[in-house]
């Protein structure tokens, strides 16, 4: 029981990590396209909410086991 609560507090952990990654990594981005002038403002938001989106159906996979 205890060994098969670590295995999912790791897996857990891991896609947490994934979605912490994947939101900066993409507002940071976002954030350099903007101070060019390379993207509009609704084209950020769009963007932060579809990774946002994309964290939710990522932390779904936990349920999978």
């Amino acid at each position: 029981q205890v060994s098969r609560a670590i295995a999912i507090a790791r897996r857990t952990r891991s896609i947490i990590l994934q979605n912490i990654c994947l939101a900066i990594g993409t507002k940071a981005l976002f954030i350099v396209l903007g101070a060019f002038g390379l993207v509009s403002m609704w084209g950020a938001v769009f963007a932060d909410v579809g990774v946002a989106l994309l964290a939710v159906l990522n932390s779904l996979r936990v349920f999978r086991d």
